[in-house]
């Protein structure tokens, strides 16, 4: 039963990277190794972020349960760093903006999510007891690629010479809104107590509405050009 578990949290994690993967085109293109760059440079980024913030940013040493709203708003702005690993990953891709998009995205969502999952599902997911937090696991997995996938979006509309004066503000909005999403999620869950379904399920609407704005100017700006 517990192997049972552990397949369905892996399968619901990492099958729609799979399935991304070929519908997206991508394999038609031999994007594997593309991809595997752009996970090495999320490796690189986050070995940056996490010396950055270990030498600038000492653990919080307040009274407990006391939200250290200043430092972690200054900690999510290290996050900044995302977004010049992405502008990296597509200034080196040759190809049309569809493809830089996703060879980036889907090269950082996968290197998270091998990173980040990997090891919990492994260890956790096989216990004894069932517990609901890897099926969670699982689709903030999914919530993930969707959130790389429009902020790679968002980065190759930003950094284009030819973007409309009357696109920046919305871009600059969405780029803040990629940046401090998890900023704003944990002041969401600490000042409304969001119990972590209630949580996820916020998670995933301001993800699909970030997500469907930036579609929405990415289809207007390719097709106005």
């Amino acid at each position: 039963m517990t192997l049972f578990h552990f397949g369905n949290c892996v399968s619901l994690a990492y099958f729609p990277y799979f399935i991304t993967y070929k519908c997206s085109g991508l394999s038609e293109y031999n994007a594997f190794w593309r991809c595997v760059q752009a996970g090495a440079t999320y490796l690189f980024v986050q070995l940056c972020k996490m010396l950055f913030l270990a030498t600038f940013f000492p653990t919080w040493e307040g009274a407990v349960g006391v939200y250290d709203f200043v430092g972690e708003f200054m900690k999510a702005t290290v996050d900044l760093a995302d977004l010049l690993g992405l502008h990296l990953v597509m200034s080196r891709n040759a190809g049309k903006g569809e493809y830089k998009i996703m060879v980036a995205a889907m090269g950082w969502a996968t290197a998270e999510l091998i990173m980040s999952r990997c090891i919990p599902f492994w260890v956790g997911a096989r216990g004894i007891e069932f517990d609901w937090k890897y099926i969670q696991m699982s689709f903030d997995s999914n919530i993930s690629l969707v959130h790389y996938i429009a902020m790679a979006a968002v980065v190759w509309m930003f950094t284009r010479y030819d973007l409309p004066k009357s696109f920046r503000l919305p871009v600059t909005i969405l780029l803040g809104l990629c940046v401090y999403k998890g900023f704003l999620m944990e002041l969401f869950v600490h000042v409304f107590l969001l119990g972590s379904w209630t949580a996820l399920l916020v998670k995933a609407v301001l993800t699909g509405a970030i997500s469907l704005c930036s579609l929405f100017l990415f289809v207007t700006l390719v097709h106005s050009n």
